[in-house]
């Protein structure tokens, strides 16, 4: 997968330090982001290839499963229109 995905433009990464939580601002609507969702969501600079946010985020979190949950997790978030 070459896609280097990277925030919609209408879309804007925050952190609550009141709740201590990660949440995606999009117009009218506010997504909180759950676990280590806002980490994942944080690698998307549009620089990083999808192989290269899930073997950065395997040497963060070894023995998690990034290669199959982060390509999922991203493809659905293509899907919202979040992140192109």
């Amino acid at each position: 997968m070459t896609w280097r995905p990277v925030l919609a433009r209408s879309v804007m990464l925050r952190h609550d330090r009141v709740r201590d939580i990660d949440l995606l601002l999009l117009p009218e609507r506010v997504v909180v982001l759950r676990g280590d969702a806002g980490n994942v969501v944080r690698l998307c600079d549009g620089r990083r290839a999808v192989p290269e946010i899930v073997a950065e985020l395997g040497a963060r979190f070894p023995g998690a499963p990034v290669a199959r949950e982060v390509p999922a997790f991203l493809s659905a978030l293509r899907r919202e229109g979040w992140l192109r």
